[in-house]
């Protein structure tokens, strides 16, 4: 059976003391203190082994260009969505979970990918009439409308449910700091759901939307910035909600260099960065989605630079790899066979130079990628 050797392995959890990793029929075996003089051994050197990491929210139909709108249209969308997926693999990404396409493409990839990362699909995102991101067809109305969206994606068989319960910045007419349903909507959307088995994720920037997530019992609140209409807002109170309820916050992390933020949110940022801070310090989990493909500033594959926003937080960086394998594999529920460096777990694996355990940015450092444990 292949052995994979490295320096250092981060298990999911932890740096442990052992070196090598066995690999059988695209699984982990075993792992042993190190590996054998003989047989089927892949040294890899100085290098640290971990888990491939998990996007928690990554949107392929959308191709990071100035107008990712418009280029909806063009001709040759699966294709670019595929290239997307590609570029999240090359850099250790392994899994991708898509909360907003058209047409379900992305679980038409997931089914149909056989060399790229895991597509955890949720389909078009329930949004409200001509609400935020409507163009890409899932608006929805009253209980029973978004009773019955939610319905469509189970039968269509997604892996997650999308719901947009804030305005959106991309969507002129709609607004980050109010909602777009009412609790009633909210909640009937989270029963539905868990009628289903599926994990439901909800678009939130404001207060108000963050709480009604969280009191319905979302398992992600993506981007949860606590805007208002002219600044921000962080509420402790409902970040301990969201602590005593165990929903995730789905943050939005890692920016190419050269890209400054608009003016409105480049004001912003401090109270933003102290928002993070209480977030962290309250308990809540946090997880990394990349938000990817949304603009030139958001590059599929982009999630390797996430450590620089949540080093902002207080979080270790050893807490942070945890946000990008064990604990983004958990709230995605995938966590029985991703995420971990385990006996029973995919041999999905990224090697990086350096060590991350001590230096966020070791992440960029890409040495090599398995997929099921076969090499890219």
């Amino acid at each position: 059976m292949p052995i994979i050797r490295a320096r250092r392995v981060f298990d999911g959890r932890d740096l442990t003391a052992k070196r090598a990793v066995v690999v059988s029929d695209g699984r982990i075996v075993e792992l042993l203190d190190d590996a054998p003089e003989s047989g089927d051994v892949r040294d890899l050197g100085d290098v640290t082994l971990l888990p491939g990491l998990v996007d928690t929210h990554v949107h392929l139909a959308f191709d990071a260009s100035p107008d990712p709108i418009a280029a909806l249209d063009a001709p040759g969308l699966l294709d670019r969505m595929r290239a997307a997926a590609h570029a999240h693999l090359a850099v250790g990404v392994t899994t991708v979970r898509d909360l907003g396409d058209r047409g379900y493409l992305a679980l038409r990839l997931a089914r149909e990918m056989t060399d790229g990362p895991e597509i955890l699909s949720a389909g078009a995102p329930i949004t409200s009439v001509r609400g935020h991101c409507w163009f890409l067809g899932g608006e929805a109305e009253g209980v029973d409308g978004v009773r019955k969206a939610v319905r469509e994606r189970a039968d269509k068989g997604a892996h997650a449910v999308k719901m947009m319960i804030t305005g959106g910045e991309m969507t002129p007419g709609t607004f980050s700091h109010l909602n777009q349903f009412s609790r009633a909507e909210i909640e009937a959307a989270a029963d539905e759901a868990r009628r289903h088995g599926l994990p439901i994720a909800g678009h939130a920037h404001s207060g108000p939307g963050i709480l009604a997530a969280a009191e319905a019992g979302f398992d992600t609140v993506e981007h949860v910035t606590f805007l208002t209409e002219d600044g921000v807002a962080p509420d402790p109170g409902i970040m301990a909600t969201m602590a005593a309820n165990g929903v995730a916050a789905s943050l939005t992390v890692g920016v190419q260099p050269g890209f400054p933020p608009p003016p409105r949110i480049a004001a912003l940022l401090p109270r933003l960065h102290e928002s993070l801070r209480l977030l962290y310090e309250s308990g809540v989990t946090i997880v990394g989605g990349s938000d990817s493909g949304i603009g030139p500033p958001k590059p599929h594959g982009i999630l390797t630079r996430g450590g620089e926003m949540l080093s902002m937080s207080g979080m270790t960086p050893v807490e942070m790899l945890r946000a990008f394998t064990s604990d983004a594999a958990r709230v995605c529920r995938i966590d029985r066979r991703k995420g971990r460096i385990a006996p029973g777990f995919d041999a999905d694996l990224l090697a990086v130079h350096g060590d991350p355990t001590i230096d966020h940015t070791a992440l960029r450092n890409t040495a090599a990628v398995f997929r099921k444990g076969a090499p890219l």
